[in-house]
């Protein structure tokens, strides 16, 4: 296996490295609930996509104890 000769200056290492940061995601507002989606994906919050309904969701309800 090959060896480095020599180290890597601090600026080349930091060029190289340049690159591995982390990019902000694209939100999209949902039409029906506005709520921040990933385009082109159906909203978590309401089950729309395209303006038609794709996938209900059901409604958690808290129950009271007695």
């Amino acid at each position: 296996m090959a060896n480095p000769k020599r180290r890597h200056s601090n600026t080349r290492t930091r060029l190289r490295r340049s690159h591995d940061a982390l990019k902000l995601q694209s939100l999209s507002q949902c039409p029906q609930c506005k709520a921040f989606v990933l385009p082109h994906r159906v909203c978590g919050a309401c089950g729309y996509y395209k303006g038609k309904q794709v996938k209900t969701i059901k409604v958690k309800t808290k129950e009271k104890a007695s």
